[in-house]
């Protein structure tokens, strides 16, 4: 006589390898049906990814760079480079936790309906933080590869970075985006070049108003001067 509870069990096995199996059919075919928007879809993003390090990573660290040539400034750099390990890995976090209330009221502009102020705020704090993130990583690199788990860490993700940039700067729409690039810069020194003239006659008379409101103020402050004091 067969025993009830191992006929049951054998039988709730089949079905749950039935079941398993019509599962895995009806996802290969709704995989196969979505796969190339999908793909499409990650291909862009992927070379969002690429085209944001490049043209948003980079210049921004090198903005933030040429403000090194003012004292003050160079004299933070310096402080922040001679940290040590974690309070230069807190440092490395900081402007993105100070600059993270400024997102929130750009949602709560959203929801408000106000959207050009949202996103006119939201995309000043991602600059803004995008590279002042990007500056201090270049100044606290040195202290933070001193700690074992970061370097290991960057050292796994930097190749498989590489390789998947690599693969993404294989693709049409990496190729479409550095063409439209090439395009724009073009474009830019074109416009430049041609208003170039004008530009700089504006700041000459811009400089020169400059200097008269400044000496208009010293002769004001100066006959102030003499009023009060005799």
């Amino acid at each position: 006589m067969k025993d009830p509870d191992r006929s049951f069990a054998a039988r709730l096995w089949r079905l749950t390898v039935t079941v398993l199996w019509a599962a895995r059919a009806v996802l290969s075919v709704l995989w196969s049906i979505v796969r190339a928007p999908v793909m499409f879809v990650l291909n862009i993003l992927a070379a969002l990814i690429v085209l944001f390090e490049e043209w948003g990573w980079r210049p921004l660290s090198e903005l933030l760079a040429w403000f090194a040539k003012f004292r003050p400034w160079a004299a933070v750099e310096r402080w922040i480079a001679r940290l040590p390990p974690y309070p230069a890995l807190l440092v490395f976090a900081l402007p993105t936790a100070l600059l993270m209330p400024l997102k929130f009221v750009a949602m709560w502009l959203l929801a408000n309906g106000k959207l050009a102020a949202a996103t006119g705020l939201f995309v000043g704090a991602k600059i803004a933080s995008t590279a002042l993130v990007a500056r201090i990583f270049m100044l606290t690199k040195p202290a933070l590869m001193r700690l074992e788990w970061f370097a290991r860490t960057y050292g796994w993700f930097i190749p498989w970075k590489d390789h998947l940039f690599a693969l993404i700067r294989a693709s049409w729409v990496w190729r479409y985006g550095r063409m439209v690039k090439t395009r724009v810069t073009r474009d830019v020194k074109q416009a430049y070049a041609l208003w170039r003239p004008t530009l700089q006659g504006a700041g000459a008379r811009l400089g020169t108003l400059l200097r008269e409101m400044r000496e208009h103020v010293f002769a004001w402050g100066r006959a102030l001067k003499a009023r009060l004091f005799g």
